[in-house]
Order: structure tokens, then C-alpha cells, then sequence
């Protein structure tokens, strides 16, 4: 199962420590990684889930297996510095707990990737990073270009796979599913009906460079042609944040990119 984050706003200063796997007569291992907020007092963590790569017997999987979920559920019974100073009172011999050290600024994320996980494994645990021109190059409909990711970035909460890819979001119209400015993880080709799904889409003859891409929610109405046939009467593009008006548009005036799938943190 993916790990997840309890996590919090950062302040410009925490402290970290690593959860490890502390066997005897074997090199200690990082399983996980705490911040406290050194203002707020709250407490973000971030478990490993790619348990089985541990060589460790059935009984002490289903224990590590089961972690995430009691310490999420002891964090919020006692709060995230009592939980941390409990482990530390703790914990010794299957598990330990690491020195406190300040981390700055660094996010959980960059505390994980730093200390506990390096590795980029592809439409596994990372996302490639594109600009929404060099999406719609790569993703668009009928498109086979090779456009390279900016990064590869770690994501979270979801299971991944080919043809998913992270762009940011500019504009309110989608507010509050989509903050401006915001990195969203979108999937590509749109499999099935496109109705009132939440769609990025690339409006062709837009003169402004920042008004070519949208994400909108998507609604069309089909009527029957002549000879039996189906095509759209009306294709509208629709934003959640009501300051902002609906509009439509015809076949050919556009091309689907991806399919919104969840902002990130």
C-alpha cells in the first residue's frame, strides 16, 4: 500500500530524525524520517512501502506493514511531539530512533529522498515534470514526440503508472480543486466518455501563450446526424470557481492533453 504523509505547513525551521531497522548484526537501515515543526510542535512523517525489498521474515513484514497506520493513529491521540519523544523513550531493539538534527527548511520529502530513499524509479514512485507546452507535445491527442521531463519528482497517495505526468496549474478558474499555481498530477489518454470530467486541454489559436492551456471541466451535448451518425452539437469547457465564465468550443478548435487526477501538496 502507498505510503502516507501526515503532514503539515513547514516553518523555516524543524528538527528530523530517522526511524531504522536496528537488527543485531546487521548495519542499521532508514525506514522513515520525522520533522518537527520547531514552532508549530507538529509532527510530518514519511515510511518506506517497498517493505518486501528488505529480506525480512513473514511476521516482521506484517509488523512494518501495519506501522503506518498506528503511528497516524497515536499522532493524532497524543499529538506529534509526545508520539516522538514516546519512540525515543522507547525503542531499541528491532526499531531506533536516530539523534535529533535541525533540517532547516527541508521539506519531509526532501528530508525522504535525502536520508532514507535516493532512487527514481520511474511510473513507480516518480512523476516526470513537464511544462504544459512540452505535455501537450508528448500527451496531446495522436501525438508520439519524445519530450524530455524537467525532473522526476516522488509522488505519494497514488498508484502510478505509464502516461501519468506532473504540470503546473495557472490561473483560479479551478479554484478550490486546483489553487493557482499549483503542480497536478494528470493521467493520459482519456479512456472513456470525456463527460464532466476534469480535463487539460489545449486551445488552438489562443495568441496569449498562458491562455493556450486550461483545465476545465468538461461537458458536451451529441445529436444524430443525417446518416445515423453521432457528433457534438456543443462542447463546453466549465471552471469550478464561478468568477470566471463557462465557454465553448468546436471540434478542431481544441485538443485533450490529460485527465486532472490530483493537485499536489
Amino acid at each position: 500500500m502507498p505510503a502516507t504523509v501526515v503532514s503539515f505547513p513547514s516553518s523555516k525551521s524543524a528538527e528530523f530524525c530517522l526511524l531504522e531497522l536496528a537488527r543485531p548484526g546487521v548495519p542499521r537501515v532508514a525506514i522513515g524520517v520525522f520533522s518537527l515543526d520547531s514552532s508549530s510542535r507538529e509532527l510530518a512523517f514519511r515510511l518506506r512501502a517497498d517493505w518486501e525489498e528488505l529480506d525480512l521474515d513473514e511476521e516482521d513484514l506484517e509488523y512494518l506493514e501495519c506501522l503506518e497506520d498506528d503511528f497516524t493513529l497515536r499522532i493524532r491521540e497524543m499529538g506529534g511531539e509526545a508520539f516522538l519523544l514516546s519512540l525515543e523513550d522507547s525503542l531499541s531493539n528491532f526499531l531506533a530512533i536516530s539523534q535529533r538534527e535541525p533540517a532547516g527548511s527541508a521539506s519531509i520529502d526532501e528530508l525522504y529522498e535525502l536520508h532514507v530513499d535516493r532512487r527514481v524509479r520511474r511510473f513507480e514512485t516518480h512523476l516526470p515534470v513537464y511544462s504544459l507546452r512540452a505535455a501537450a507535445t508528448k500527451f496531446g491527442e495522436d501525438m508520439e514526440i519524445e519530450a524530455e521531463a524537467d525532473e522526476w519528482r516522488r509522488v505519494q497517495g497514488l498508484r502510478l503508472s505509464e502516461g501519468m505526468f506532473i504540470a503546473q496549474v495557472v490561473g483560479r478558474s479551478m479554484e478550490p480543486l486546483i489553487a493557482d499555481g499549483a503542480f497536478c498530477v494528470f493521467r493520459a489518454p482519456v479512456v472513456g466518455s470525456r463527460q464532466g470530467k476534469h480535463l487539460l486541454i489545449e486551445v488552438f489559436g489562443a495568441t496569449d501563450s498562458s491562455a493556450r492551456f486550461t483545465v476545465k471541466r468538461y461537458t458536451s451535448v451529441k445529436r444524430e446526424t443525417a446518416e445515423n451518425e453521432w457528433e457534438h452539437a456543443s462542447i463546453r469547457l466549465e471552471p469550478l470557481n464561478r468568477e470566471f465564465p463557462a465557454f465553448e468550443l468546436e471540434e478542431g478548435q481544441f485538443r485533450v492533453v490529460g485527465e486532472f487526477v490530483k493537485a499536489l501538496p
